[in-house]
């Protein structure tokens, strides 16, 4: 029998969680608990576009349309229904919408996807958008729950350390393989007998549901919600932007893209508000050119041992 071993680089992130876990009991400022919540509402949503995005190489800009509907259905939700009932609702829901974008959209691939993806975004806003104004005929929605910042803190703890422990299984997992294989050459995964159709689908879903959870577990944080709030397509590239910096090759390239890029664009917002799409469009074309592989890529290059180049011997005559 196989016996498996936790590697240190796994006990590490154990701890870490643990005491990001427990920060809140040390740090009581409240500009402390908002920023943190930013950072961990993008290092899950930035992780669980890598799982999809990463292996696969397909860039789905779809991050906003999961995150308002789980966002919109705590709205709709949240006064009839218990709060852990309602986030499983809102899973469901994204489930079911990612299967129905997946076995429609996933046979397409390259830059035909991403214009998909987007679309599919900007649809689902304009579909909600529609339906307040022609059947409630309110724009916008208020959600009144008894939820404090910390909770919030907590719970995107803990889908952080569900989206790295999912993450670190599916890498070792026969389905992380398949996704390997199909982000390097899709055609050679089904010659080798791979359902890459399958695959993707059950990766997309995965991913989609737990930026639906991250949206549902954010929305009590405004207290009022409408389609422009939830559905900005600034969200989908802030995570796009973030997952590249951090780099999609390795579990934690995308918390490497995370927290310096949370907080610069918390600067940039709030000294430059009305440029911020500019700015956050030349921050893409850095990244793009500077460090294509991520930051993680580039420590593994700094760090990996140089081997001295043995000189070969010469020919005698």
């Amino acid at each position: 029998m196989k016996r498996t071993t936790l590697s240190p680089g796994f006990i590490l992130v154990v701890i870490a969680l643990a005491a990001v876990a427990a920060l809140p009991f040390f740090v009581q400022s409240a500009y402390f608990i908002s920023y943190s919540i930013n950072v961990l509402q993008y290092g899950v949503l930035a992780t669980a576009w890598t799982l999809f995005s990463g292996p696969t190489r397909y860039i789905s800009l779809a991050t906003t349309a999961f995150f308002g509907i789980g966002a919109y259905t705590v709205a709709v939700l949240s006064e009839t229904l218990p709060w852990f009932a309602v986030l499983g609702v809102s899973g469901l829901i994204g489930i079911v919408l990612a299967l129905i974008v997946g076995l429609s959209t996933l046979r397409l691939s390259g830059v035909h996807f991403v214009i998909f993806t987007f679309g599919l975004a900007e649809l689902v806003r304009q579909l909600v958008t529609w339906y307040e104004v022609n059947i409630t005929r309110v724009i916008g929605r208020y959600i009144f729950l008894d939820i404090t910042q910390e909770q919030i803190y907590w719970q995107l703890v803990a889908l952080l350390a569900l989206v790295l422990l999912t993450a670190w299984l599916i890498q070792r997992s026969r389905l992380g393989l398949a996704l390997r294989v199909i982000g390097e050459d899709e055609l050679v995964a089904r010659h080798l007998g791979m359902n890459t159709t399958r695959a993707k689908v059950m990766l997309f879903v995965i991913s989609a549901t737990f930026m639906t959870l991250v949206g549902a577990v954010m929305s009590p944080r405004w207290t009022y919600i409408d389609p422009g709030i939830v559905f900005n397509p600034t969200v989908s590239f802030q995570v796009l932007i973030m997952a590249l910096l951090g780099g999609v090759g390795h579990i934690l390239g995308p918390l490497a893209g995370v927290i310096p890029l949370t907080a610069l664009f918390e600067v940039l917002s709030a000294k430059f508000p009305n440029h911020f799409s500019i700015l956050l469009g030349a921050a893409f074309l850095i990244i793009v050119y500077l460090v294509p592989n991520g930051i993680v890529e580039v420590l593994r290059k700094w760090l990996r041992p140089r081997t001295r180049k043995q000189p070969t011997p010469e020919a005698t005559p």
